[in-house]
């Protein structure tokens, strides 16, 4: 059985051994020494000429008197005389002299704070550092905030993502149990990005700022712009959906040329707009008119409207616009109308578009 303990140097009490009150009492006092470790000092050489009984310090360089040759060891002043205890890795202790925490690398005692823990290999706070992260912090809230001006800051807080080349990525990964879900960042290329994904394969861009022009694009963003390429009929009096069959674009597919509507991918608020041009069948009489339906029954309000002056056929256009809010399913047709006499709106000059504003 060894003497004593592998961390602490703690003595163990022996079989058969004589008076073991006083292995056990000596194993407390270490304890006493050592553990919520506080000091008075640390950069002290000379021991102080009048201390106090249970004053520690851990002894400074180039130690002089009755320190000579404990540099490093924590210095205990206790029944009138100096014992000494020799740290081991990892031991802390807190400066009250100075109000800092140090630490023993198992060499020597370095600040938390100080120069050398600039180059340590890996950090973890509540949590061992992952490989490829040698930073890892594992907690339920963070705080970054500025150097206020009275405590000697600038009251300024800037952080820096950094990366070596256009190529690399520079930016913020969000993830869900590890598995990626949105990028916020320059990803590839200098052009500021958001992205997200529902699986952490596939990702789809909802925002980038060209690094050159500060243009912001939406690539995912529902628009569309839809025309009829042949004329449609329209009996007199009488509400004729439009048949705009086909898209000159159609982002997310959100305008359905075999129903002649828009479909709403996701609730928002939706801007749209149309432009109708006569074409006359008996008479140039007939009176254009034109409407955007809700879910095939409601009249968009704002979006009614009629020319009632001459009409020229083939050039005489009307334009209506509105905005509405969608829920996700909602669709928006146009129709038309010729009051009076049937005719034809124009193939090709006959179109529908809209985008999601917000």
């Amino acid at each position: 059985m060894a003497d004593t303990s592998s961390s602490l140097s703690l003595p163990f009490i022996q079989p058969s051994q004589a008076q073991k009150h006083v292995t056990h009492n000596e194993a407390l006092r270490i304890l006493d020494v050592v553990t919520q470790l506080g000091v008075l000092a640390d950069d002290q050489a000379t021991p102080p000429a009048a201390p106090a009984e249970g004053d520690r310090y851990i002894v400074g360089d180039a130690a002089t008197d009755a320190w000579t040759g404990h540099e490093g060891q924590v210095a205990l002043y206790e029944t009138g005389v100096w014992q000494y205890f020799t740290p081991n890795a990892g031991w802390r202790a807190y400066v009250t002299g100075r109000e800092a925490l140090v630490v023993h690398d198992g060499t020597e005692w370095i600040d938390l704070d100080s120069a050398e823990l600039q180059d340590i290999e890996a950090f973890g706070l509540g949590m061992m550092s992952l490989p490829n992260t040698p930073f890892s912090a594992k907690l339920n809230a963070a705080l970054w905030t500025a150097h206020y001006l009275d405590d000697g800051g600038d009251g300024n807080l800037i952080t820096t993502v950094n990366k070596e080349a256009t190529g690399n990525d520079a930016g913020f990964v969000f993830q869900q149990d590890f598995g990626t879900r949105g990028l916020f960042g320059l990803f590839g290329s200098d052009n500021l990005r958001l992205a997200t994904s529902s699986d952490g394969v596939a990702f789809r861009d909802g925002l980038i700022v060209d690094a050159a022009t500060g243009i912001v694009d939406q690539p995912n963003l529902p628009q569309f712009k839809g025309v009829t390429n042949f004329d449609n009929y329209t009996a007199a009096d009488a509400w004729t959906k439009i048949a705009i069959n086909q898209t000159e674009f159609n982002d997310q597919n959100a305008f359905d040329a075999g129903t002649n509507h828009f479909v709403a991918p996701v609730a928002g608020s939706y801007f749209f707009g149309a432009a109708l041009t006569f074409k006359q069948n008996a008479s140039d009489q007939a009176r254009m008119g034109a409407q955007m339906i809700l879910n095939g029954t409601s009249v968009i309000t704002g979006s009614l409207s009629e020319i009632t002056g001459p009409h020229v056929s083939e050039q005489t256009s009307l334009q209506i616009q509105c905005m509405v809010s969608l829920a996700a399913g909602d669709t928006v047709e146009l129709q038309g109308r010729l009051r009076g006499f049937d005719g034809y709106f124009l193939a090709d000059q006959t179109s529908f578009w809209g985008f999601k504003v917000g």
